[in-house]
Protein backbone atom coordinates (compact mmCIF):
# COMPACT_ATOMS: atom_id res chain seq x y z
CA UNK A 1 0.00 0.00 0.00
CA UNK A 2 2.85 2.37 0.84
CA UNK A 3 4.40 1.75 -2.58
CA UNK A 4 1.08 2.41 -4.32
CA UNK A 5 0.68 5.71 -2.47
CA UNK A 6 4.21 6.72 -3.43
CA UNK A 7 3.58 5.84 -7.08
CA UNK A 8 0.38 7.88 -7.21
CA UNK A 9 1.01 10.54 -4.57
CA UNK A 10 0.98 13.52 -6.94
CA UNK A 11 -2.45 12.62 -8.31
CA UNK A 12 -3.90 11.71 -4.91
CA UNK A 13 -2.80 14.93 -3.21
CA UNK A 14 -4.09 17.09 -6.06
CA UNK A 15 -7.46 15.33 -6.07
CA UNK A 16 -7.65 15.69 -2.28
CA UNK A 17 -6.88 19.41 -2.50
CA UNK A 18 -9.48 19.76 -5.28
CA UNK A 19 -12.12 18.12 -3.05
CA UNK A 20 -11.19 20.25 -0.02
CA UNK A 21 -11.31 23.52 -1.95
CA UNK A 22 -14.52 22.55 -3.76
CA UNK A 23 -16.22 21.85 -0.43
CA UNK A 24 -14.88 25.15 0.92
CA UNK A 25 -16.14 27.01 -2.14
CA UNK A 26 -19.53 25.31 -1.84
CA UNK A 27 -20.06 26.15 1.81
CA UNK A 28 -18.86 29.73 1.58
CA UNK A 29 -20.78 30.25 -1.66
CA UNK A 30 -23.92 28.90 -0.04
CA UNK A 31 -23.49 31.31 2.86
CA UNK A 32 -22.92 34.26 0.50
CA UNK A 33 -25.93 33.27 -1.62
CA UNK A 34 -28.19 33.20 1.45
CA UNK A 35 -26.88 36.56 2.60
CA UNK A 36 -27.91 37.98 -0.76
CA UNK A 37 -31.28 36.25 -0.46
CA UNK A 38 -31.91 37.97 2.88
CA UNK A 39 -30.75 41.32 1.48
CA UNK A 40 -33.45 41.01 -1.18
CA UNK A 41 -36.12 39.99 1.33
CA UNK A 42 -36.14 36.36 0.16
CA UNK A 43 -36.00 33.14 2.12
CA UNK A 44 -32.72 31.33 2.65
CA UNK A 45 -32.27 28.12 0.67
CA UNK A 46 -31.02 24.69 1.78
CA UNK A 47 -27.68 23.41 0.51
CA UNK A 48 -29.34 21.02 -1.95
CA UNK A 49 -31.18 23.89 -3.62
CA UNK A 50 -28.02 25.97 -3.80
CA UNK A 51 -26.15 23.10 -5.47
CA UNK A 52 -28.85 22.97 -8.15
CA UNK A 53 -28.74 26.74 -8.71
CA UNK A 54 -27.18 28.54 -11.63
CA UNK A 55 -25.13 30.58 -9.18
CA UNK A 56 -23.21 27.51 -7.98
CA UNK A 57 -22.81 25.96 -11.43
CA UNK A 58 -21.58 29.18 -12.95
CA UNK A 59 -18.94 29.61 -10.23
CA UNK A 60 -17.65 26.10 -10.83
CA UNK A 61 -17.71 25.88 -14.61
CA UNK A 62 -16.37 29.33 -15.45
CA UNK A 63 -13.24 28.38 -13.52
CA UNK A 64 -12.99 24.90 -15.00
CA UNK A 65 -13.18 26.30 -18.53
CA UNK A 66 -10.20 28.58 -17.92
CA UNK A 67 -8.11 25.80 -16.41
CA UNK A 68 -8.76 23.40 -19.28
CA UNK A 69 -8.14 26.14 -21.86
CA UNK A 70 -4.86 27.03 -20.20
CA UNK A 71 -3.60 23.45 -20.07
CA UNK A 72 -4.77 22.61 -23.60
CA UNK A 73 -3.08 25.68 -25.06
CA UNK A 74 0.04 25.03 -23.01
CA UNK A 75 0.33 21.47 -24.32
CA UNK A 76 -0.02 22.71 -27.92
CA UNK A 77 2.21 25.80 -27.60
CA UNK A 78 5.07 23.86 -25.98
CA UNK A 79 5.03 21.54 -29.01
CA UNK A 80 5.93 24.41 -31.34
CA UNK A 81 7.38 27.30 -29.32
CA UNK A 82 10.56 27.63 -27.26
CA UNK A 83 11.90 29.73 -24.41
CA UNK A 84 15.65 29.80 -24.01
CA UNK A 85 16.70 28.79 -20.51
CA UNK A 86 13.26 27.64 -19.36
CA UNK A 87 12.63 24.20 -17.91
CA UNK A 88 9.17 24.41 -19.51
CA UNK A 89 10.64 24.44 -23.03
CA UNK A 90 12.03 21.72 -25.24
CA UNK A 91 15.79 22.07 -25.94
CA UNK A 92 16.74 24.59 -28.62
CA UNK A 93 19.79 22.87 -30.08
CA UNK A 94 19.00 19.15 -30.07
CA UNK A 95 16.07 16.87 -30.90
CA UNK A 96 13.55 16.34 -28.13
CA UNK A 97 12.28 12.82 -27.32
CA UNK A 98 8.72 14.17 -27.58
CA UNK A 99 9.27 14.88 -31.30
CA UNK A 100 10.15 11.30 -32.21
CA UNK A 101 7.83 9.74 -34.79
CA UNK A 102 6.17 6.73 -33.11
CA UNK A 103 5.80 5.09 -36.53
CA UNK A 104 9.58 4.66 -36.64
CA UNK A 105 9.87 3.41 -33.07
CA UNK A 106 10.43 -0.19 -32.10
CA UNK A 107 6.95 -1.40 -31.20
CA UNK A 108 7.47 -3.41 -28.06
CA UNK A 109 4.65 -5.24 -26.33
CA UNK A 110 4.75 -2.55 -23.61
CA UNK A 111 4.05 0.27 -26.06
CA UNK A 112 0.56 1.81 -25.78
CA UNK A 113 -2.04 -0.06 -27.81
CA UNK A 114 -2.65 2.83 -30.26
CA UNK A 115 1.07 2.85 -31.14
CA UNK A 116 0.96 -0.88 -31.89
CA UNK A 117 -2.32 -0.46 -33.81
CA UNK A 118 -1.09 2.41 -36.01
CA UNK A 119 -3.16 4.16 -38.67
CA UNK A 120 -5.84 6.68 -37.73
CA UNK A 121 -5.88 5.35 -34.17
CA UNK A 122 -2.25 6.40 -33.72
CA UNK A 123 -2.89 9.74 -35.46
CA UNK A 124 -5.61 10.45 -32.90
CA UNK A 125 -3.58 9.14 -29.99
CA UNK A 126 -0.52 11.30 -30.71
CA UNK A 127 -2.73 14.37 -30.21
CA UNK A 128 -4.92 12.92 -27.49
CA UNK A 129 -3.59 14.95 -24.57
CA UNK A 130 -4.47 18.31 -26.12
CA UNK A 131 -7.76 16.87 -27.41
CA UNK A 132 -8.69 15.82 -23.88
CA UNK A 133 -8.23 19.35 -22.56
CA UNK A 134 -10.08 20.98 -25.45
CA UNK A 135 -13.03 18.57 -25.09
CA UNK A 136 -13.17 19.36 -21.36
CA UNK A 137 -12.90 23.08 -22.17
CA UNK A 138 -15.79 22.84 -24.64
CA UNK A 139 -17.93 20.93 -22.12
CA UNK A 140 -17.12 23.46 -19.39
CA UNK A 141 -17.93 26.47 -21.53
CA UNK A 142 -21.29 24.92 -22.50
CA UNK A 143 -22.09 24.23 -18.84
CA UNK A 144 -20.96 27.77 -17.99
CA UNK A 145 -23.41 29.10 -20.59
CA UNK A 146 -26.34 27.10 -19.21
CA UNK A 147 -25.71 27.69 -15.52
CA UNK A 148 -24.66 31.29 -16.07
CA UNK A 149 -27.87 31.92 -18.03
CA UNK A 150 -29.88 30.58 -15.08
CA UNK A 151 -28.06 32.82 -12.59
CA UNK A 152 -28.25 35.85 -14.92
CA UNK A 153 -31.96 35.25 -15.55
CA UNK A 154 -32.67 35.05 -11.83
CA UNK A 155 -30.98 38.41 -11.32
CA UNK A 156 -32.83 39.90 -14.29
CA UNK A 157 -36.22 38.79 -12.97
CA UNK A 158 -35.44 40.20 -9.51
CA UNK A 159 -34.88 43.59 -11.17
CA UNK A 160 -37.98 43.44 -13.33
CA UNK A 161 -36.29 42.11 -16.44
CA UNK A 162 -36.84 38.94 -18.46
CA UNK A 163 -34.92 35.65 -18.37
CA UNK A 164 -32.48 34.74 -21.14
CA UNK A 165 -31.63 31.52 -22.96
CA UNK A 166 -28.05 30.16 -22.89
CA UNK A 167 -27.29 31.43 -26.41
CA UNK A 168 -28.60 34.87 -25.47
CA UNK A 169 -26.44 34.81 -22.36
CA UNK A 170 -23.33 33.99 -24.44
CA UNK A 171 -24.01 37.20 -26.38
CA UNK A 172 -23.89 39.31 -23.21
CA UNK A 173 -20.82 41.12 -21.92
CA UNK A 174 -21.39 39.41 -18.55
CA UNK A 175 -20.56 35.98 -19.99
CA UNK A 176 -17.35 37.18 -21.60
CA UNK A 177 -16.37 39.21 -18.56
CA UNK A 178 -16.61 36.06 -16.44
CA UNK A 179 -14.52 34.14 -18.98
CA UNK A 180 -11.86 36.75 -19.70
CA UNK A 181 -11.24 37.54 -16.04
CA UNK A 182 -10.19 33.91 -15.55
CA UNK A 183 -8.40 33.38 -18.85
CA UNK A 184 -6.08 36.34 -18.37
CA UNK A 185 -4.92 35.10 -14.97
CA UNK A 186 -4.25 31.59 -16.25
CA UNK A 187 -1.94 32.75 -19.04
CA UNK A 188 -0.20 35.18 -16.70
CA UNK A 189 0.59 32.23 -14.40
CA UNK A 190 1.98 30.26 -17.35
CA UNK A 191 4.15 33.19 -18.43
CA UNK A 192 5.48 33.54 -14.88
CA UNK A 193 6.57 29.89 -14.61
CA UNK A 194 8.06 29.91 -18.13
CA UNK A 195 10.21 32.96 -17.32
CA UNK A 196 10.72 32.19 -13.64
CA UNK A 197 12.15 28.74 -14.38
CA UNK A 198 14.93 30.38 -16.39
CA UNK A 199 16.47 32.04 -13.34
CA UNK A 200 14.88 30.39 -10.31
CA UNK A 201 14.99 26.81 -9.03
CA UNK A 202 13.08 24.40 -6.83
CA UNK A 203 15.24 21.50 -5.79
CA UNK A 204 13.50 18.18 -6.34
CA UNK A 205 10.74 19.51 -8.60
CA UNK A 206 10.15 18.12 -12.08
CA UNK A 207 9.16 21.64 -13.12
CA UNK A 208 12.61 23.03 -12.32
CA UNK A 209 16.05 22.64 -13.83
CA UNK A 210 18.76 21.26 -11.53
CA UNK A 211 19.79 23.92 -9.03
CA UNK A 212 23.34 24.09 -10.42
CA UNK A 213 22.22 24.27 -14.09
CA UNK A 214 23.23 27.41 -16.02
CA UNK A 215 20.47 29.92 -16.74
CA UNK A 216 20.87 29.40 -20.49
CA UNK A 217 20.30 25.64 -20.26
CA UNK A 218 16.94 24.92 -21.83
CA UNK A 219 14.65 22.07 -20.76
CA UNK A 220 14.43 20.11 -17.53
Amino acid sequence: MTGWLKNHGLLIVNLALFAIFLVGMTLTGWNTYNEEQLDHGLAIVPLSQYLASGDFGEAVFENWESEFLQMGMYVVLTAFLFQKGSSESKPLDKPAPQDADPRKATRSKNAPWPVRRGGWVLALYENSLSLLFFVLFAASIVLHAFTGAAAYSEEQVEHGGTPVAPLEYVATSQFWFESFQNWQSEFLAVAVIVLGSVYLRQRGSAESKPVAAPHAETGA
